[in-house]
């Protein structure tokens, strides 16, 4: 209930009225203040001229001197990538990282936040390509994307400082600074040394239009349309075949396999049986067939083939029996594999080693050479040249010419269109393909140092507290299942693995620890182009003759994932530290950031380098969907920030659930911004009624204030210490949601409410008065310190008023305030708590008084309040104090079983300064429109106040 006498919260500026004498204004003023702090924010104008502030007045590094010697708190900037401008991805995690950044700030840690950027790697490849187009030589493509990565830093930067966040941003992390690439080699020569590195040819994620592999963190499924078909290999050993069915096998027949990458087909090397399933050989009208028992049936059907079976055999029995391949003069051994299933197909699964994880590791564990292995696709996804009938031609239209070839040799039994979910590449969208490359691995199974890697990073997930928690299953299944870790790409923007291979061997120099750090030094001084331009005979000297430079580049997962290493340890050692206890980022970064930081750090320390990981969701439109340019429902962050305010995004993410994904659109920014009006409206009155309040020498102890102050102070305290609980596990939209709720509830729509009288009519210096002000400054101090972490603009822009300029000019070196606490707190919040309940009660009486037009406000009133013992007693012992609490005119109490209120008009006439209509309003022949109280007020003593 508002008080219409009020003006402030109803929207109109409040008018300057001197609180003493000002007859031209009021014969009888009030104590109605004013403030420099605005009722409209104009956010979007203002707060530009802000962060140009924030920059000028270094208020960074003044958070940093106050913040000296406390106890540290590190959250590890994960680096965006330095290319095109921040969406609102970006924006909430930037803005999620500088809320808990500021909260942990606030509660007495020294918590640094150094921004990153990662700078190497494929997209700003591609970028220089499409500017300047292809086949330019190395040097030059490094020296266009260095220069290319600093202008996307630079502009990034300012969109990041747009959303209010503070940092280092005069000294960022870069991936590309000298520094760190050198100690990105040196991290590398530590597990190499150690016995991680390997190199060997494996099947790896591939992408054409890359040209290179990838990492795990960059393939992402899509549904993919291919043809699935049944070919049969000829039977080509038939007294084998024999023995393991225990009867004589047909001249003519087939095993059939079943595959959806029919152009894997001109690389198949062998076939896969389970050796614990039941495989049946089928007689049919076109000749034999093997087959898993379980599925004939089924099988037959799709075949339109009559057939019965002859004979079975567990899948042992057929272990290195060879079939005949259906195009070319080579045969196709079994081999026993523990992943082959009767799920779909035919229950054989042909193998082509060089396309498919498991097919590679059937293959060499049944002695297959590396040289043994075909390989016709070359990495832009054409055969080779000299593959028969299908060489030169890219494998994807090959699939159709393959199906041609199978059904004239008659080895193909069915082929349909067939829609499954299938790899693709994050960046281009495009299909992926296993392709075995000599590559550089980490290996997550060796033993080194007596444990795996693996098994250090499961148990580095089990010591990691997760936000939410359900993060901890997620990235152990995705360690556990993880195959070893390619670190090796074929690109020239990147960290080079500067090893020197024998030309004879291939086997790295036996000095190669030594001349890792010979080189990490170059790069320190010069960057990575000095591995581009270093003369391989100055610097191997007799040695030269005999060696090569590898070509390849480290992985750019690499160059993040050892931040902990080259950036905690190494360019920022000074302010940050290791190992971290906050990463935070969206939740693709369990297979991407997190991921690599934490394989990195098992091989460099042993252990995670963090001790805690938070996830938050993907931004979506407000129905639901994924922001994209066809739909048009993207939201700009500099939109928004440019026409509502960087406030409004700040406030929407806190009040936001991260866990899971976030909606944003026009209207629930709106929304958002009717609450932060709410916030500020109340902030404006706080800031307005402490106007000619200093707390130095006018503020109270808590035992001279009124009781409904004492519990304001209790009911804020407790807000406070809810709230910072809150914060300290990162959960911001309960926050939120609690902020909101005190100012609209607790404060506008019950203390503040009821405390105006008091400000407004009280005598200026007044105890009553005084009181009422010492507990606005507590809740005011409070208010705006738990607020500045997300609202840090109005926080910023409230601090030097409510401290009347007094104090250093950033909230940010402040510590949440230490809220007074009266002794029996309990006690007070248990009474008031029901005095609130029972005002509600008599606030509906007055609503249905007002709405039969008895009354026009509620100080047109007077009430009696009929209560059961315990209530009655409550409201009794307020005495005149009642009327206050109810905003009423009169207010009388009686004991009874039932609680019911009577509205009666009240009897007499308004005073003129106050509003309350009493009896005594012209008794007073020199003041003949105000109230004794009122008198006494302006012209004697004063009222005398108890409860509120």
């Amino acid at each position: 209930m508002f008080n219409p006498h009020d003006i402030r919260l109803h929207g109109i500026k409040p008018k300057t009225i001197d609180i003493m004498t000002d007859p031209k204004k009021s014969n009888y003023p009030v104590n109605l203040l004013d403030t420099p702090f605005p009722m409209r924010g104009d956010l979007a104008k203002r707060e530009p001229v802000w962060v140009k502030e924030w920059q000028a007045k270094k208020r960074y590094q003044k958070i940093r001197e106050a913040a000296a010697g406390r106890p540290k708190f590190i959250l590890h900037d994960g680096p965006p990538y330095a290319n095109g401008d921040i969406h609102i991805g970006h924006a909430v995690n930037k803005i999620l990282k500088d809320i808990i950044v500021k909260s942990r700030t606030m509660a007495g840690f020294d918590a640094p936040y150094v921004p990153g950027w990662d700078c190497h790697g494929m997209p700003i490849e591609n970028k220089i390509e499409s500017l300047y187009g292809k086949g330019l030589p190395t040097q030059e493509v490094q020296q266009k994307s260095r220069a290319y990565a600093s202008e996307q830093v630079e502009k990034q930067k300012l969109d990041f400082m747009r959303l209010g966040i503070l940092g280092d941003w005069n000294d960022p992390y870069k991936t590309m600074n000298f520094s760190n690439e050198a100690n990105e080699l040196r991290a590398l020569g530590t597990i190499l040394d150690k016995g991680y590195v390997y190199r060997g040819l494996k099947p790896v994620n591939w992408c054409f239009d890359c040209e290179s592999a990838l990492a795990e963190a960059e393939v992402e499924y899509q549904n993919k349309i291919d043809l699935a078909i049944d070919v049969g290999f000829e039977f080509a050993e038939h007294d084998k075949l024999s023995v393991a069915f225990g009867t004589t096998a047909g001249q003519t027949g087939h095993i059939v396999i079943w595959t959806t990458t029919p152009w894997t087909i001109p690389a198949n090397q062998a076939l896969n049986v389970h050796p614990e399933i039941e495989y049946a050989l089928v007689q049919t009208d076109n000749g034999q067939l093997i087959l898993a028992k379980d599925l004939v049936e089924s099988t037959l059907a799709r075949y339109e083939l009559n057939g019965d079976i002859i004979a079975t055999c567990l899948g042992a029995a057929l272990d290195h029996i060879a079939f005949k391949h259906p195009l070319y003069s080579r045969l196709s051994p079994v081999y026993l594999g523990d992943y082959v299933t009767t799920d779909a197909g035919t229950g054989i699964v042909h193998s082509a080693p060089a396309y498919g994880v498991e097919d590679f590791s059937s293959c060499k564990a049944n002695g297959m050479k590396d040289d043994d292995i075909l390989t016709p696709v070359m990495g832009n996804g054409v055969y080779v040249a000299d593959l028969p009938e299908f060489g030169g031609m890219h494998i994807w239209k090959a699939n159709a010419a393959i199906v041609e070839k199978l059904t004239e040799a008659g080895a193909l039994f069915k082929v349909v269109k067939y829609d499954h979910s299938y790899m693709h590449c994050w960046r281009h969208k495009t299909p992926l393909i296993f392709r075995a490359t000599t590559q550089w691995f980490a290996s997550m199974d060796n033993p080194v140092e007596a444990s795996s890697l693996r098994q250090r990073a499961l148990k580095g997930v089990e010591d990691t507290q997760f936000f939410p928690a359900w993060g901890q299953a997620r990235l152990h299944s995705m360690i556990a299942n993880r195959p070893d870790w390619t670190l090796s790409r074929q690109r020239q923007w990147g960290v080079p693995m500067p090893f020197f291979l024998s030309k004879a061997t291939g086997q790295l120099h036996p000095n190669t620890p030594e001349l890792l750090e010979k080189i990490a030094q170059l790069v320190e001084q010069n960057g990575i182009e000095a591995w581009q331009t270093l003369d391989i005979a100055e610097f191997l000297g007799a040695d030269a003759d005999d060696y090569v430079k590898n070509k390849d580049t480290l992985d750019v997962w690499f160059d993040s994932g050892t931040t902990h290493f080259h950036v905690l340890r190494g360019s920022h050692a000074t302010d940050l530290s290791w190992p971290a206890d906050l990463y935070l980022e969206g939740s693709d970064q369990h297979r991407g950031w997190f991921h690599s930081s934490l394989l990195t750090g098992c091989m460099l320390d042993g252990r995670a380098p963090y001790k805690a990981l938070l996830t938050h969701g993907f931004a979506v439109d407000g129905d639901g969907k994924k922001m994209s340019k066809s739909l048009g429902n993207i939201v700009s962050p500099q939109d928004v920030a440019n026409k509502m305010g960087a406030e409004i995004i700040r406030l929407w993410v806190a009040s936001t659930d991260y866990s899971g994904e976030l909606s944003i659109s026009d209207e629930i920014l709106k929304r958002v911004s009717e609450g932060y009006r709410r916030i500020r409206n109340t902030l404006r009155f706080l800031l307005a009624n402490l106007t000619d309040f200093d707390a130095k020498t006018q503020l109270l102890p808590v035992t001279e204030l009124l009781e409904i102050d004492q519990y304001a102070l209790a009911l804020t305290a407790n807000w406070q210490t809810e709230l910072l609980a809150h914060a300290e596990k990162y959960e911001f939209h309960p926050l939120v949601a609690k902020l909101q709720n005190f100012c609209s509830e607790d404060l506008g729509g019950f203390y503040l409410d009821i405390i105006k009288d008091r400000l407004y009519t009280s005598a200026p210096d007044s105890p009553a008065r005084r009181a009422a002000q010492t507990t606005l400054w507590h809740v005011a101090q409070s208010l705006v310190r738990v607020m500045a972490p997300i609202l840090s603009f109005t926080a910023e822009e409230a601090w030097p008023i409510l401290n009347h300029g007094s104090i250093d000019d950033t909230i940010f070196t402040e510590l949440y305030h230490v809220m007074p606490s009266p002794a029996n707190s309990e006690a007070l919040i248990a009474s008031w708590s029901r005095i609130r309940e029972l005002r509600n009660d008599v606030n509906k009486a007055l609503e249905d008084a007002r709405g039969t037009n008895q009354i026009g406000s509620a100080l047109q009133a007077n009430v009696t309040i009929s209560a059961p013992e315990v209530d009655a007693d409550i409201l009794k012992r307020l005495g005149d104090d009642l009327r206050f609490v109810l905003i009423t005119s009169g207010a009388h109490v009686e004991q009874n079983e039932q609680m019911s209120v009577a509205v009666n008009t009240a009897v007499g006439q308004k005073c003129e300064r106050c509003w309350h209509v009493t009896v005594d309003v012209g008794t007073h022949a020199d003041h003949p429109t105000l109230c004794t109280r009122c008198v006494g007020n302006l012209f004697g003593s004063g009222e005398q106040r108890r409860f509120a």
